[in-house]
């Protein structure tokens, strides 16, 4: 198990290195910059801001200290947000985008499990037509298309909930959020569940655990489903770096302060450091839970290796 860890890791640090190096230079050679206006600044004053953030430099000088400040966990100071800096602006919308991305994955991966093993289970009858449609629809409508669909719905038409805002996340703020991150990824892992389930249903050693007379729960709690978990646990990984750090159109249209809302506003402004701090916590998320996905393997099925 430890040498898994460690050949991960070794594998992970040069892929973040990667990561880093194309998008500081992507966001540099981007048009525009962070102190661009619809009126310019004077250019006394535009250098002496570029001097005070060290812009002046070339770009292999502005990488390497970059590189330096990660070293120190310092992803700098905020071009846009006066007396904030990354890190502050990361920490600070860190605990809701945990939250709401949390809550979608738990209920992702439930009512995807759930609907996928039902729909296995009645292989080809109208069940399994009906989550399967379901499961089309969900795919094709995307996250920015629920959102506002279910706000305008449940929130201005109906007023169950509220439209947006967060309340402090209060549950009846959070729920439109969680149900517009979520349905699309349920649909996603209903499909996955149900192929693997009706795979795992026709094994061998499935068959001989129902010939030996046990139990129908058990051959399916036993034998069927881990194996069935297995493409699940694979897309659990992304799918929940995706939803926690990516939720950014449901974030900026419920008005939730999360980190989703202010990589939007940081791409929108050119603000270099933040578009950077938010796309170094999505690759470090990636490649944690990658690391889980692994482990996860060698629980769920001895026969992989995992050493």
């Amino acid at each position: 198990m430890s040498r898994l860890i460690v050949r991960r890791l070794a594998v992970g640090i040069p892929t973040l290195l990667i990561i880093i190096t194309l998008s500081f230079f992507m966001m540099r050679l981007a048009p525009g910059g962070p102190f661009d206006q619809e009126r310019p600044l004077p250019p006394e004053i535009r250098r002496n801001i570029e001097r005070a953030y060290h812009l002046d430099e070339s770009l292999v000088q502005q990488y390497l200290r970059y590189l330096g400040g990660l070293l120190k966990a310092d992803f700098g100071p905020s071009y846009r947000t006066k007396d904030f800096t990354v890190g502050q602006l990361l920490v600070e919308g860190a605990p809701a985008s945990l939250k709401v991305g949390g809550l979608a994955v738990l209920l992702a991966t439930f009512l995807g499990l759930l609907a996928g093993i039902v729909a296995a289970l009645r292989h080809n009858s109208w069940a399994d037509y009906a989550v399967m449609a379901v499961a089309m629809v969900g795919i094709a409508i995307p996250s920015f298309v629920m959102a506002p669909l279910l706000s305008l719905i449940f929130g201005v038409y109906l007023a169950w909930l509220p439209a947006g805002g967060w309340g402090g996340g209060a549950v009846p703020f959070l729920v439109l959020p969680v149900i517009s991150l979520a349905l699309p990824q349920v649909a996603q892992v209903a499909r996955l569940a149900r192929g693997a389930m009706i795979e795992q249903l026709s094994a061998n050693y499935v068959r001989t655990a129902r010939a030996k007379g046990l139990r129908e729960r058990l051959v399916l709690l036993r034998h069927a489903l881990p194996g069935a978990m297995l493409p699940v646990v694979s897309y659990l990984g992304p799918m929940t770096a995706a939803l926690v750090t990516g939720s950014v159109v449901v974030e900026t249209i419920f008005s939730i302060p999360g980190i989703g809302r202010y990589f939007v506003q940081a791409a929108l402004n050119r603000d270099y450091t933040v578009v950077m701090g938010v796309v170094i916590v999505y690759a470090c998320l990636i490649i944690l839970l990658n690391l889980i996905v692994d482990l996860l393997y060698g629980l769920l099925d001895p026969k992989v290796r995992t050493v």
